[in-house]
């Protein structure tokens, strides 16, 4: 609870009309969530107008709102007008819950690939430090070992400073978090100081969103910015940098924060090298400050052995030994969707995987190669009302690594799912190879059946685009569907 006197302190305002002495319990800018002596914030967005809802805020217990347009209230609401209601709420917002995320360390994670592994990495190195911890992206969020649903990688300012202050008043030490694209260039993550900074890779994907590449690396480069910014309540700032990526060096130069640059091909402060993969495991040796560790995991994949250095130098950058982090990582499994292996006895492997960007699919087709004993069949499609331009792509490296192809729906929104195939089937048929082939099976379930019938002994199934995901977006309508379940489904009845 707070004054709303305080909270008009903080903002610069045109004009205040109604009562000020009033105390408000909560901040909102969704209409559906105000409560008793709620303040409303009016958002002017693309599609909706939060002007529109403000009687049904003020039915809904509102007492305070804060508007960019003039409006008719009752005498007893006050009024509060300023030039842009999303730039107040950045700042309004982060000051009603006292700034959470400044009484705990702040981790963040940025990259187009990696983000969901690697914190929950950093998670599982924490919590074996006996942090508790708190985890927010594209999975979930956990607060400790509690488990909540999230809509977004990274929520917007109002939701992600609620979570953040229940964090606090649970006795998280450490959030460990995605941060998005989107959420950098929005500014969703205003009012949080990060301390460590990570840079997992940047390859294609939101430009239907950002438009150009350069804007796309521009926003991931704000999280590197900030860390190194002066004014900031808390010390000890770090970032970790994978300097492999193409535009690694690039974020280096963005950031003035110790830094810790990783590599798998010796150009880093931190290095792996001489790396064993089978399908189940892998193992390599990491070299830091002259020292060398042997590390061995429970997960493979050349994508794994980057996203346990992302982990290692964040953890490393907060002051935990490579022995402690070594002993930890022998314990930590795979993420769920994160190169998953789906088992029912049968006689080749079948991998579910949330890869959905060219650079994604590439690595774990990768990975399947290096592995493989003898087919790799894959079944992927792409989202609708996204990045376009991606499709042919992700279609020539199905048909570079792949054997069998089944090309089929993701999850189409509101495009049509036959034009989506068709724009992926161009990249196939230009890189297909002798000896391989490829489908369109529209139908999701129809197409992991296929492939999965399809299969013999020795072959590795790829199951790719959804990963952990439990729902497929059809239009107007979203239903229940979890690549997980379809393929153990298909499994036993093979």
């Amino acid at each position: 609870m707070k004054s709303l006197t305080d909270i008009i302190r903080t903002l610069e305002v045109t004009s205040i009309i109604g009562p000020q002495d009033l105390e408000i319990t909560d901040i909102t800018a969704d209409s559906r969530a105000v409560t008793n002596s709620s303040l409303f914030i009016a958002l002017d967005g693309a599609t909706v107008d939060g002007h529109d809802y403000i009687d049904k805020a003020v039915a809904a217990g509102a007492v305070a709102v804060i508007v960019s347009k003039p409006v008719q209230v009752n005498d007893d609401v006050c009024v509060i007008t300023v030039k842009d209601t999303r730039a107040a709420m950045m700042v309004v917002v982060p000051s009603f819950f006292d700034y959470p995320a400044n009484k705990m360390r702040m981790i963040g994670v940025t990259g187009t690939n990696g983000k969901t592994t690697t914190t929950h990495m950093i998670r599982h190195i924490l919590k074996n430090q006996g942090h508790k911890v708190g985890v927010i992206g594209t999975v979930h969020i956990m607060i400790g070992d509690t488990s909540y649903p999230i809509h977004n990688t990274t929520p917007d300012v109002v939701d992600l400073q609620h979570i953040l202050h229940q964090m606090v008043e649970e006795g998280v030490t450490y959030c460990v978090m995605e941060v998005s694209s989107h959420a950098l260039a929005l500014g969703r993550v205003a009012g949080v100081e990060f301390d460590t900074a990570v840079f997992t890779n940047l390859t294609q994907d939101h430009l239907d969103f950002h438009k150009t590449f350069e804007n796309y690396l521009a926003a991931k480069c704000k999280l590197f910015e900030q860390v190194s910014s002066s004014n900031q309540h808390k010390s000890n700032k770090g970032a970790v940098i994978n300097i492999d990526d193409a535009y690694g060096e690039r974020v280096v130069q963005k950031t003035k924060a110790p830094t810790i640059t990783y590599s798998a091909q010796g150009k880093g402060t931190l290095n792996a090298s001489d790396i064993q993969m089978s399908t189940k495991m892998s193992d390599y040796t990491v070299q830091y400050n002259g020292e060398s560790y042997r590390v061995s995991m429970n997960t493979t994949g050349l994508f794994n052995v980057y996203n346990t250095l992302a982990a290692i130098g964040a953890c490393l950058q907060e002051g935990i030994s490579m022995e402690a982090i070594d002993t930890a990582l022998k314990t930590f499994s795979a993420v769920p969707g994160r190169f998953e292996l789906i088992e029912e006895g049968q006689d080749f492997a079948l991998v579910v995987d949330y890869a959905h960007t060219p650079d994604g699919l590439e690595n774990i087709l990768q990975t399947a190669q290096s592995i493989k004993e003898k087919r790799i069949i894959v079944v992927f499609g792409c989202g609708g009302d996204r990045d376009a331009t991606k499709r042919p792509i992700m279609g020539r490296i199905a048909a570079k690594y792949g054997d069998i192809i089944y090309v089929t729906s993701d999850n189409p929104r509101t495009e049509d799912p036959i034009q989506i195939v068709k724009d992926v089937e161009v990249g196939v048929k230009e890189a297909l190879r002798d000896g391989t082939s490829y489908k369109v099976i529209v139908d999701r379930r129809d197409a992991i059946n296929h492939a999965i019938g399809a299969a013999k002994s020795g072959d590795i199934v790829i199951i790719a685009g959804k990963g952990h995901e439990d729902y497929q977006i059809l239009k107007d309508q979203t239903i229940h569907f979890d690549d997980r379940e379809e393929a153990r489904r298909a499994l036993k009845e093979i």
